[in-house]
């Protein structure tokens, strides 16, 4: 016993001592005599105690003690420090029952107290579940923690200011990673962990006064507690987007707990929280090296869309994307375990939800694109071959490169229309252009690489215009958009011609016309059930501006002669929906001209195209006449179609497409001998057209296509080819030509000689263009720059003399004064020599 201070009298020493052994009798029955020198708060907790611990807490001395902490809550700190006390002796004594009792007694006070003082009850109240947390009995550690979730469910009428939870985030963390050796009890002591987690989390998220839960130091702990727990029973699918009222059984799951509890945690995150909570998942799931599997890093993102409120989406795809870039030099796997599941939250995300910074969400899927094709071409991630860098694998690249398209597409489809068109004006302007783009990419993998990203940005551009809708052509495919990707379509490439047309289905096609036309065949229109909507004024407008542009793109890709059957049933399907689409009188009168013009290029000899090609091209010619002439609905037009057909199903089948376009087409040998009833006659269609208001005079007029700098430019396979016809423009403007022609009358005799010697002239622009090329190749370095120099020094002539004509002193009021030559010449007068009338003056 202590002793007490020497000036007390020997009396009051007597009582003090009895007074500190009654403190510290166990039961009942000792020094019962002296029970009244004992505090009542004192004598009422030692009551609830029973003498065995077994019977349980005496629940009628339990009842009094409630009454009287009600009564006199400013003992309500003594009597928790009390049963702290008590309950800190028992647990060194290894009395567990009286521990029990202890920590039911408190959970009662807890629950009925809710007066002012109650601050200071709490703080004894969580030194003894820390007490009991500290414990290595697994029982004990379950107890302090249910004991904890009770009181984190309690709302506290004042706060605190001083009160920690670090040390239980410490050890609730440690507890969801228990290691103990008995399942059952390991399972026991995660869960009581989860659980206490969920506690913290709802005691404090919503306190400003407490420590703020979302600072990393904490939510380095806790997500990856939950984490661990949600990985160890991971299950293939998430069950339902928000969580249904699980069954008892269930409840037991640690996993399904540890989901719960994640969700909660989420679903209180705020603004500026989201980032804190995310980025302990991505820095579990790189440590644990879970993206290459993607099931359950797919699974950890569903919950966090679906947890999180639907405005703050876009953060966490701001941060995969960030990440994405953070792991450019990692693995092919790995980043496309990061873009699965970008594209699994595109997907969840609502409308819009990409953000304010949409094109940079294309930027960096378009880098990622990029950085692979040069990562399967070279072979490595630094551009060297090096020992000790890592292999790529170049079908792991060609995986992500797919999973990266599909996520451009899952992107755009989350966009309203106006947003999409800006998309997609973006990637165009990222695509290698043959005659726009002359400074093409910094590429480490040459031409071919190149030319895979212009395939891989051409089929971003098909995800893209998937399902594009617009009511207003002109502004949803400027001219800006549409002649770039036009001039994909005269490039040699098959692949990429054929992405250029399947662009331009998806661009046009608004009701969903385009699967109809996908097997080209001669048959009854009717069972085709077409969608066909008036054509408004944007759409004639449209067609006025790019119709001749269309048309002429459609001429020369069937003139390709590596155009498949692929190519040549898209562009069935092109002239159908313009047909349907954006079809007027002018446009179908246009569209009959251009197929009765590729008729004539499959008979044209000059053009040696393949016999399956010209074959092709009649077929083609013969569906879409088959076609447009039902549209029309013109009887004598339908009738010489239709006897044309018949003829060809009689005598000539390989020219129609149910022989041509199978998997083992029949051709002729030979179609020398194509002609009279086989073919359309365009003199019989414009008389029957012209009977129901037609333009006959237009069609009359063959269909001949205007050759432009454009498709002479998309067909350069080389920079240097593409700078040798920019010398030629500059020779050819270049002011050394001073004189000028004057203006050539045209005649018929002009046009003839123009057409008979047009073989002429271009063997002589071919071999002045090689001239051209050759001088610029192989000339000294000094002639070409005192050519040049030359060219400068004249154009500074041609300035000076124009500069002379246009500029001219102010005329002065003084008048001119007579040179010695009997000329007028400008007196220069100052300006404060000059009269001004009256008027000007003031």
């Amino acid at each position: 016993m202590p002793l007490p201070p020497p000036d007390v009298p020997a009396t009051q020493r007597l009582a003090l001592d009895c007074r500190t052994l009654l403190d510290h009798r166990v039961g009942k029955g000792v020094c019962g005599c002296c029970g009244a020198l004992r505090p009542r708060y004192k004598r009422l907790v030692d009551n609830i105690f029973p003498e065995d611990p077994e019977d349980g807490l005496v629940k009628a001395n339990m009842e009094k003690l409630t009454f009287y902490a009600l009564s006199a809550p400013e003992k309500l700190d003594r009597i928790g420090a009390y049963l702290s006390e008590r309950l800190s002796r028992d647990v060194a004594r290894h009395r567990y029952g009286y521990v029990c009792i202890a920590m039911e007694a408190l959970d009662q006070l807890l629950m009925a107290c809710h007066c002012q003082s109650i601050n200071l009850f709490v703080e004894s109240f969580l030194k003894m579940v820390r007490k009991l947390l500290e414990s290595d009995k697994p029982s004990l550690q379950i107890l302090g923690t249910n004991s904890f979730v009770k009181f984190a469910n309690i709302e506290e009428d004042t706060p605190s200011y001083h009160r920690s939870y670090d040390f239980f985030v410490s050890r609730f963390s440690e507890m969801c990673h228990s290691g103990y050796e008995d399942p059952d009890i390991r399972t026991k002591i995660r869960m009581a962990g989860i659980k206490g987690l969920q506690g913290v989390v709802r005691k404090t998220v919503n306190d400003e006064l407490q420590a703020n839960i979302w600072d990393p130091q904490h939510m380095d702990k806790i997500v990856p507690s939950l984490l661990f727990n949600l990985q160890s029973g991971e299950r293939t699918e998430s069950r339902s987007p928000s969580p249904l009222q699980a069954s008892e059984k269930e409840k037991e799951s640690p996993v399904e707990l540890t989901e719960r509890c994640f969700r909660e945690l989420l679903g209180r995150a705020a603004y500026g929280n989201i980032k804190n909570a995310v980025t302990p998942v991505l820095m579990h799931l790189d440590n644990h090296s879970l993206w290459e599997g993607k099931t359950f890093a797919v699974r950890c993102f569903k919950i966090i869309m679906y947890s999180i409120q639907s405005q703050h989406s876009h953060l966490v795809i701001q941060q995969l994307l960030g990440h994405l870039d953070a792991n450019s030099k990692n693995s092919a796997t790995v980043r496309a375990g990061i873009v699965e599941v970008l594209l699994e939250a595109a997907a969840i995300a609502a409308s819009g939800s990409v953000g304010p910074t949409v094109l940079e969400v294309f930027n960096t899927l378009l880098r990622q694109l990029r950085l692979s094709v040069d990562y399967e071409l070279t072979g490595s991630y630094d551009g060297s071959t090096n020992i000790g860098t890592k292999i790529i694998k170049a079908h792991e690249e060609r995986q992500l490169q797919e999973a990266v398209i599909r996520t451009i597409g899952s992107f755009a489809n989350t966009l309203p229309t106006y947003q999409r068109s800006e998309v997609m004006l973006f990637i165009m302007g990222k695509i290698p252009v043959p005659g726009i783009h002359l400074t093409l990419p910094s590429s480490d993998s040459g031409p071919e690489g190149t030319r895979m990203i212009q395939v891989m940005l051409l089929k971003s551009l098909v995800q893209v215009t998937a399902g594009f809708q617009t009511t207003n052509m002109l502004t949803a495919l400027p001219s800006s958009f549409l002649e770039p990707l036009l001039s994909f379509s005269l490039t040699e490439d098959p692949e990429v011609r054929l992405l250029v047309l399947q662009i331009l289905l998806s661009l046009i096609d608004r009701h969903e016309n385009r699967p109809k036309f996908a097997n080209m065949s001669i048959s009854d229109i009717s069972v085709l059930k077409l969608k066909v909507d008036k054509c408004s004024r944007q759409d004639n407008l449209f067609m006025k501006k790019h119709g001749q542009q269309l048309y002429r793109h459609i001429y020369l890709g069937c003139k390709e002669e590596s155009s498949g059957r692929e190519h040549y049933e898209t562009l069935f399907a092109l002239l159908g929906l313009l047909s349907v689409e954006l079809a007027n009188e002018e446009v179908v009168v246009d569209l009959i001209r251009l197929a009765l013009a590729l008729q004539d290029l499959a008979l044209s000899t000059d053009e040696a195209l393949p016999v399956y090609n010209r074959c092709a091209v009649h077929a083609l010619v013969a569906a879409y006449l088959n076609l447009i002439c039902q549209l029309t609905t013109v009887p004598a037009f339908c009738q010489h179609i239709h006897e044309v057909i018949e003829v060809r199903q009689k005598e000539s089948p390989y020219l129609l497409p149910e022989a041509v376009f199978v998997d083992s087409p029949k051709l002729h040998s030979s179609l020398d001998k194509v002609e009279g009833s086989v073919l359309f006659l365009q003199s019989k269609i414009t008389e029957s057209l012209g009977g129901s208001g037609y333009n006959t005079e237009r069609l009359a007029t063959p269909y001949v296509p205007q050759y432009t700098d454009e498709d002479r430019l998309s067909k350069r396979k080389s920079i240097g080819e593409t700078i040798s016809l920019q010398v030629e423009v500059e020779s050819r403007n270049s002011p050394e030509k001073e004189e000028r022609t004057p203006a050539e009358e045209i005649t018929f005799e002009t046009l003839k000689n123009a057409i008979v010697d047009s073989v002429g002239m271009e063997e002589q622009e071919r071999e002045r263009r090689r001239q051209v090329v050759e001088k610029f190749q192989k000339a000294p370095f000094e002639e070409i720059a005192a050519h040049c120099g030359a060219r400068a020094t004249q154009l500074q002539s041609k300035l000076n003399q124009i500069f002379e004509i246009t500029i001219r002193p102010p005329p002065s009021p003084s008048g001119t004064i007579s040179s010695g030559y009997g000329q007028s010449q400008s007196r220069s007068v100052p300006i404060y020599e000059m009269k001004f009338p009256d008027l000007c003056v003031y």
